[in-house]
């Protein structure tokens, strides 16, 4: 188990795009959430198995979300446990 920390820059607010999100990761059966920030980016923050969060980011960058991805930058630390399903924020 980790945890994946994902800062997506590019057209990601106002497009559905956290909704998309969270029904991908509830599909690989991840828990977490994303969160628009002030910037303009989406922050997601996921918690599962290695290769379930890869797949996520592999989805991200994918092409087939909403809005535009000009770029993804993840990390991976040790989980923390205290997520719960996975929400919008």
């Amino acid at each position: 188990m980790e945890r994946l920390t994902a800062w997506v820059h590019g057209r990601v607010q106002g497009v559905g795009f956290r909704w998309w999100t969270r029904a991908r990761a509830l599909e690989l059966g991840l828990v977490g959430y994303a969160a628009n920030k002030s910037d303009g980016r989406v922050l997601v923050v996921a918690e599962g198995e290695h290769a379930r969060l890869e797949t996520l980011v592999g989805l991200l960058r994918g092409g087939e979300t909403p809005g535009r991805v000009d770029l993804v930058v993840e990390s991976y630390d040790a989980p923390r446990g205290d997520l719960i399903g996975f929400v919008e924020r």
